[in-house]
């Protein structure tokens, strides 16, 4: 085990986090770190063998028995060379094993590797985090704050359905190899849209009827601006046409708006 934390952590040391520039795609320099982590907790090469080849479905190899150099090299061969997407599965699978052997032997491994590995996301601009044993996306600061607050807001004032909007628009934003943008900004319109039905006592308004019909219900001119992302949602995500599929920016900004626009109508 290391024997403590870092000059850096111990004293709260800390550069500005990068820029978010890869998603799609996992670095060599996160592969490594992947192993090193888990090397570090005392994981060693055939643990780590038996979960990196079930996640990628391949056999050991029965040739190599000895743990260094053998056994290490094809765990390093096997999660360098696979495709991008299934080295998040490998994270969430080692995590999966280090809670198990928390809960057997009262360890902290697996928070342990969850503080490894996003602490690297944060540091080379990777727009993914380790949430709960699951990596999901992650966004700039602000979209981080905005959307968690609103599905805790919502969740405290008893509306449990659009909170699991929130929820989804963030689990289609994270699908993996492609995100689900669409969905995504459904979701995000779905859980403003949830909130404003409960408030106006309509459950069968659209968001843009209960604009309408309720003129107080956001200040002006917020109101109007509100109608027309509506409208841009609805043409997105109810009617999609082929080759128009909205950019990731778009969806997170339909999202971060209906989870603010949620969040200030549960106050009211």
């Amino acid at each position: 085990m290391p024997s403590g934390e870092s000059f850096s952590k111990r004293n709260r040391f800390a550069g500005s986090a990068k820029e978010i520039t890869i998603r799609e795609d996992a670095p060599e320099g996160l592969r490594y770190a992947i192993l090193e982590a888990a090397r570090e907790l005392e994981w060693g090469p055939s643990s780590l063998r038996d979960i990196v080849c079930r996640v990628l479905r391949v056999r050991p190899d029965p040739g190599n028995w000895s743990e260094y150099p053998n056994v290490w090299g094809e765990v390093q061969d096997l999660v360098y060379n696979a495709d991008w997407f299934k080295v998040y599965d490998i994270i969430e699978a080692i995590h999966a094993a280090m809670l198990r052997h928390d809960r057997e032997h009262r360890t902290d491994e697996a928070q342990k590797f969850t503080s490894e590995i996003n602490s690297y996301f944060v540091d080379e601009g990777i727009g993914w985090q380790l949430v709960d044993g699951q990596v999901v996306t992650r966004g700039t600061e602000a979209f981080e704050s905005v959307v968690a607050g609103a599905e805790k807001a919502l969740k405290k004032s008893g509306r449990p359905t659009a909170a699991s909007h929130i929820h989804e628009a963030l689990q289609d934003l994270s699908r993996r190899p492609k995100p689900d943008l669409t969905g995504a900004i459904y979701h995000g319109m779905g859980a403003l849209e949830a909130v404003a039905r409960d408030i106006t006592g309509d459950p069968k308004a659209t968001l843009g009827e209960a604009i309408k019909r309720n003129p107080d219900l956001l200040p002006k001119p917020l109101d109007s601006a509100l109608s027309q992302v509506w409208g841009y949602a609805s043409n997105e995500a109810r009617h999609v046409k082929e080759g128009q599929e909205p950019d990731r920016e778009e969806a997170e900004l339909v999202v971060g708006l209906a989870a603010v626009v949620a969040t200030y109508l549960t106050k009211k």
